[in-house]
């Protein structure tokens, strides 16, 4: 399996000469202030010698369609600017490319963003792009197993980027209100997890994963230090490396969850009893009891289990800042 963090695409940012800029115009708050920033950021990068264009998005899947033309085209580089769904999508149109995404913040929330120490601001992150670094890195699959053909893992599969998860988590992620969340960004998300810490039943799931099997109520599969907001869960993890760190909880009670938030909040979960991690390249995931288990990646939705999550080596080339 090749080492990600030593394998570099051939091109530097200041060689490249042209760049699509792939946007979500309904992300996010202050949307045309953002459009604007986002000109801006393109005349940024004009200067610097990168003509820009821009493809906004039109609906749910569009940014995969989009950065896929963008590989036919041989396109020098794709920008992405969003949240973690319009991430996400863009890395399902360039995995196994050699086009490289840059990214430019913006959305409801963007754990790339934090992961790279990229500045929230899009002219400032423009400015970077030019004399950033471009490394291969790998990405995480989901894949349904045992004729789970879901709905929502078009072409079988959906690539990821930064963390995925079955759980309390997935079940957040697949209720959200959609409309809601366009309306008030991260606030749909608690207003999710508040409805389902009184509803959820916290049904088990079997793990097989690094030779062993185990039983779990949630599993984090995590390729980044950052979960979503100010947390860190799987924080020994990195997208320079190939594996995933996988953390995971055995409680089955309200109480024994709630019980993990202050040691979460302060960098302890690792100490709280129930709580299990390790280091693989991939793990199966399947409903222990019936009961169906929920997954998302990246922060969007995938359906139930039973899935596999696996580490795909050398996936994919992006533009980080430079040391």
């Amino acid at each position: 399996m090749p080492d990600c963090q030593t394998t570099e695409s051939p091109l530097m940012p200041h060689e490249i000469k042209d760049a699509l800029l792939i946007y979500n115009p309904t992300s996010g708050r202050k949307r045309h202030r953002r459009f604007l920033e986002i000109e801006k950021a393109a005349r940024v990068l004009k200067e610097a010698g990168i003509a820009t264009e821009l493809a906004p998005t039109a609906e749910q899947g569009n940014a995969t369609k989009i950065a896929q033309q963008a590989v036919d085209q041989r396109r020098g580089m794709v920008i992405a600017c969003g949240g973690d769904g319009t991430i996400n999508e863009i890395v399902n149109g360039l995995a196994g490319s050699r086009v490289p995404m840059a990214l430019l913040p913006a959305g409801t929330a963007n754990i790339l963003a934090k992961e790279l120490g990229i500045p929230w601001d899009i002219p400032r992150a423009a400015r970077l792009i030019p004399k950033a670094d471009i490394r291969r890195i790998a990405l995480g699959v989901a894949v349904p197993l045992n004729g789970n053909h879901s709905q929502l893992l078009p072409g079988g599969q959906r690539y990821f980027l930064s963390v995925a998860g079955a759980g309390p988590d997935g079940a957040i992620v697949n209720g959200v209100n959609c409309e809601l969340k366009k309306k008030v960004g991260q606030l749909a998300y608690w207003a999710e997890g508040f409805k389902q810490l009184f509803s959820y039943g916290f049904p088990e799931m079997r793990i097989r994963s690094g030779g062993q099997d185990r039983k779990a109520t949630i599993i984090v599969i995590g390729r980044t230090a950052h979960y979503g907001g100010p947390l860190k869960i799987t924080d020994r993890a990195s997208l320079f490396e190939d594996s995933f760190e996988f953390l995971t909880n055995s409680k089955r009670s309200r109480l024994g969850y709630l019980a993990c938030l202050p040691a979460m909040w302060i960098g302890k979960l690792r100490s709280v009893d129930g709580i299990d991690t390790w280091k693989s390249h991939e793990t199966i995931c399947e409903a222990a009891n019936g009961e169906p288990v929920y997954a998302q990646v990246d922060g969007e939705p995938v359906g139930s289990l039973p899935l596999a999550f696996r580490i795909v080596p050398d996936a994919l080339s992006i533009v980080t800042p430079a040391k």
